[in-house]
């Protein structure tokens, strides 16, 4: 192949790369200006992003940085305790609340006893506990708004890690409402009378040699 017909077709795949790549961002925004339901969430084409629906609302999710990411694996550890009873999920995981309400919780707990709430599309129906652990872009989305989807769709219990105040918030459902169960700091040990397999000190998630370094890089 001589060197134009080469650059013609380099061209070509280039522009057809490109046009792509519009097509999907533009499925995605028109997506966006819809009332969303699962079904046309999973329909979109991977961009590569991810995103959560609010009330029908698409929304696109920050990534979480190294440290947010130590953290989740650190407490995914912490949690293997619970694994006779609950099974142990972590994000990116789509939580189906109902069609108009998906979230990527950073962590999940399920009974056994609800197998059936789990599937190959995610978690179908409310997990026993929801963790996230705060970042900088999404410290209202968790302590307001995901606090207010999870409290309607009847999440027993739901934790706020937050990385910078080195705490544990513990949100228990009480008929149909949240209330504050405890703030878990330092050296306190995180407990829940709904979870007698939980039982580790807060500031063992941030411990170790890894999330130290981490730490200090943020």
């Amino acid at each position: 192949m001589d060197d134009e017909n080469k650059k013609g077709k380099e061209g070509k795949e280039s522009k057809a790369g490109q046009e792509g790549k519009e097509n999907k961002e533009s499925r995605a925004d028109e997506v966006r200006e819809q009332i969303v339901t699962y079904e046309m969430y999973a329909d979109m084409p991977d961009d590569g992003n991810r995103y959560e629906i609010f009330d029908g609302k698409l929304e696109l999710m920050s990534g979480p940085n190294i440290f947010h990411q130590a953290i989740s694996g650190k407490l995914h550890l912490l949690l293997q305790s619970c694994t006779s009873n609950y099974i142990v999920l972590y994000s990116p995981l789509d939580v189906i609340l109902s069609k108009t309400n998906v979230m990527q919780p950073d962590l999940v707990l399920v009974s056994k006893d609800r197998w059936e709430i789990v599937s190959k599309r995610g978690v179908e129906g409310a997990p026993d506990l929801a963790v996230e652990i705060l970042s900088p872009g999404s410290r209202k989305r968790d302590r307001v708004r995901k606090h207010a989807v999870y409290e309607k769709h009847g999440v027993s219990e739901y934790w706020i890690v937050d990385p910078t105040a080195r705490t544990l918030e513990q949100f228990i459902l009480v008929d149909g409402r949240y209330r504050v169960g405890e703030l878990f700091e330092e050296q306190d040990r995180v407990v829940s009378e709904r979870f007698p397999c939980v039982s580790f000190a807060v500031d063992g998630l941030f411990k170790g040699d890894v999330l130290e370094r981490l730490a200090a890089l943020n």
